[in-house]
């Protein structure tokens, strides 16, 4: 068994979509990046990546290669899901902890576990995701930002 930790922030911006978990929040601001900037994939990805030694998304995905502008973060994550399988591990479970203090997110949880679960092959029930604020502290708490803390457990084939 191998342990795994990731984490990620992206400032909210105006123009932009918010994407969280591969689900679309409706909400006036969005996550800033490359990518889609869906910060909760992105820890997500980290996490399994470190757990199975196989480097981080910068390295994989680096925000200098035009071919990831814009790309679905499900899409990075079918990669990693990918050279995971390659590298003979499978999920043993994920546990992810979302950090915004707007919008509320506790009714896209369910969707957001079963894009992932989809998509890393697994069942929901290896998915766990949570959402809390930070009352108000700092930049996840005056709104100017998320962030996110994913940890996983991965098993060999």
């Amino acid at each position: 068994m191998r342990i795994g930790h990731g984490y990620d922030v992206h400032r909210l911006v105006p123009g932009r979509k918010l994407i969280l978990g591969g689900v679309e929040i409706p909400y006036a601001l969005g996550l800033d990046g490359h990518s889609d900037a869906d910060v909760l994939l992105h820890a997500v990805m980290d996490a399994l990546l470190g757990a199975a030694g196989l480097g981080d998304i910068g390295r994989l995905f680096p925000d200098t290669d035009e071919q990831y502008l814009g790309i679905s973060s499900l899409v990075l994550l079918e990669n990693v899901a990918a050279r995971l399988e390659q590298a003979g591990y499978r999920l043993g479970n994920l546990d992810v902890t979302m950090i915004a203090q707007k919008p509320k997110l506790k009714d896209f949880v369910p969707e957001m576990v079963e894009m992932i679960a989809r998509t890393l092959h697994t069942e929901p029930g290896r998915v766990n995701v949570k959402a809390t604020t930070e009352e108000h502290l700092g930049f996840t708490g005056d709104g100017s930002g998320m962030a996110c803390h994913a940890v996983c457990l991965l098993e060999e084939i």
